[in-house]
């Protein structure tokens, strides 16, 4: 029996990814080490077991805990696989993703991430031991019925590669940036959740609200993405303001007041003064 081990915030390609390898699929509650460790007890002892997750969880930004992860696939010999979409560029040595930011590269089985993020290119790439790599070249159908990146997509992802590794400052200043915004929202009353990355999820908790929220900034020049069910449960549904290393503060603080002054309009119930 192959098992697979996800959280109920996993993205969705992981989500598609598990149905696509017929295995016996397991959520557990998000971020909950303790309701992993319970559900893999409960399995037999012979059976392949692989824990799926993000690094940087796409809507929350919270970062997943990967040492009390690994302490449970130890436990229960268990795979890791460790979706970087949203952590490369941003956490780690060199801006290289969730195991190198713990310090556990060598404790992960697999390593995934998109060019699409933070490499502003298309594309993306799976490391793992040699083994496991020619498996997937030759099992993988989501991999072998695809076409190849083309040149002018490879050129500008090792640019962008080369920038991340040897230009610190832009990790930096995104950071900055981050701390920041994140700093000045909450004062200004706003439910950000539990987020620890330059995602920036802005809780509304309300559908048809987020959307005109969405629709109030975009009309006053901010570009804010709304987050609605069935993405996320309905009450849960929030506006995701991301940051890049090259917005300024006085950006940030017009972004704030105009994010503000929609919210106050809207009376929307999860934002306090």
């Amino acid at each position: 029996m192959t098992i697979s081990y996800l959280t109920k915030r996993d993205h969705a390609s992981i989500i598609d990814g598990s149905r696509l390898s017929f295995s016996k699929v397991i959520k557990y509650a998000h971020n909950n080490i303790d309701d992993l460790r319970d559900k893999m007890s409960r399995l037999p002892e012979e059976s392949f077991k692989l824990i799926a997750t993000d690094g940087i969880f796409s809507m929350e930004g919270d970062i997943v805990k990967l040492p009390e992860l690994v302490q449970v696939a130890n436990e229960y010999d268990a795979a890791i696989l460790c979706d970087d979409a949203h952590s490369l560029g941003v956490i780690g040595e060199k801006g290289a993703g969730t195991a190198s930011h713990f310090g556990l590269t060598d404790q992960v089985d697999l390593i995934m991430g998109t060019f699409s993020k933070s490499f502003a290119s298309l594309g993306g790439f799976v490391a793992a031991d040699s083994d496991t790599i020619e498996y997937l070249k030759h099992r993988a159908r989501s991999l072998m019925f695809s076409a190849s990146m083309t040149p002018a997509s490879v050129a500008s992802t090792l640019k962008a590669l080369e920038i991340i590794q040897t230009e610190p400052e832009h990790i930096e200043r995104l950071w900055a940036n981050t701390n920041y915004a994140k700093k000045l929202l909450l004062e200004n009353g706003f439910d950000l959740g539990a987020t620890e990355s330059p995602i920036l999820p802005v809780f509304v908790r309300n559908n048809e609200k987020t959307y005109i929220v969405t629709k109030m900034l975009q009309d006053d020049g901010v570009f804010v993405n709304p987050v609605v069910a069935p993405a996320v449960p309905a009450e849960e549904s929030l506006i995701r303001f991301s940051l890049m290393a090259t917005h300024t503060f006085d950006q940030i603080d017009e972004a704030v007041e105009k994010m503000t002054k929609v919210f106050k309009t809207l009376e929307v119930e999860s934002f306090s003064e």
